[in-house]
């Protein structure tokens, strides 16, 4: 049933009351509270405007367009969330996404829901923005272990490098724990679907009315994407940096790490 402004305004009674009572508590978060609310209204009418006429476009480089629009601002934002950085984190961010956010998007369109066109927009954007939602966090959790990691240990990893370690051994315990970091949402997700929370997909084609165990079945698949796209990207992105911060002498350049 579509929703008008009056479910809108009531909807957005709740936000009253949290902020009523965040102003009761004096958390000083009113403020940020009401910043968040328009900017939440004003970005997803701007998207859903966006959508529609992408959608009218039926036109594979608009979806291309989005898509690499998409990417820029998970990449960056991944990368701004991080305590630490380097010179390229971005692109290499944007370098993993774009990699294992399309291999695993693209697998479920074109091969599990089998869409035709592979590019229809009415799939692949909702599942790419999907993927890359959940991934970017994973991405920022990884880029954050592991620059926290090289500069914490920067004297014991030199000191293995001295002792004839290669460049991998003496990075490899990092790279790892940055991996394992960045896998946690994903793998908290899985742990509690269906048992604490209903995962979003799967909400939202019961509440279309879809039949509970086909909403099941869509869920489960939408689970495994971003399961696969949230190691590749951990790990893809570890690989990227760990590259970048030990050089082809088997040197540590931690030198090229800065604090925000």
């Amino acid at each position: 049933m579509p929703l008008d402004a009056v479910d809108l305004a009531i909807a957005s009674g709740l936000v009253v009351i949290a902020g009523l009572t965040s102003l009761a508590l004096g958390t000083g978060l009113v403020g940020r509270l009401a910043v968040a609310s328009v900017r939440t209204v004003l970005q997803l009418l701007l998207v859903g405007y966006v959508l529609e006429w992408v959608f009218g476009l039926d036109s594979a480089p608009a979806v291309m367009a989005c898509l690499a629009f998409m990417l820029v601002v998970a990449g960056r934002t991944a990368v701004r969330r991080a305590e630490r950085t380097f010179r390229g984190a971005t692109w290499r961010a944007i370098l993993t996404l774009t990699l294992t956010g399309l291999s695993t998007a693209l697998t479920v369109t074109a091969l599990v829901i089998r869409v035709e066109p592979w590019w229809d927009p009415q799939y692949l954007l909702p599942i790419i923005g999907m993927v890359l939602g959940n991934t970017l966090t994973g991405l920022s959790l990884s880029i954050d272990k592991l620059l926290e990691d090289l500069s914490e240990r920067a004297a014991l990893i030199e000191s293995d490098l001295a002792l004839g370690a290669t460049r991998w051994e003496a990075g490899r315990d990092a790279v790892t724990g940055a991996v394992r970091r960045g896998m946690i949402p994903i793998l908290n997700a899985m742990t509690v679907a269906g048992l604490v929370s209903l995962p979003g997909m799967m909400t939202g084609q019961i509440l279309a009315g879809q039949r509970p165990l086909d909403a099941v079945l869509y869920q489960i698949v939408v689970m495994f994407m971003l399961a696969a796209a949230s190691a590749m990207g951990a790990t893809g992105v570890a690989l990227f940096t760990w590259h970048r911060l030990f050089d082809a002498r088997h040197q540590l350049r931690s030198e090229r790490i800065r604090r925000r």
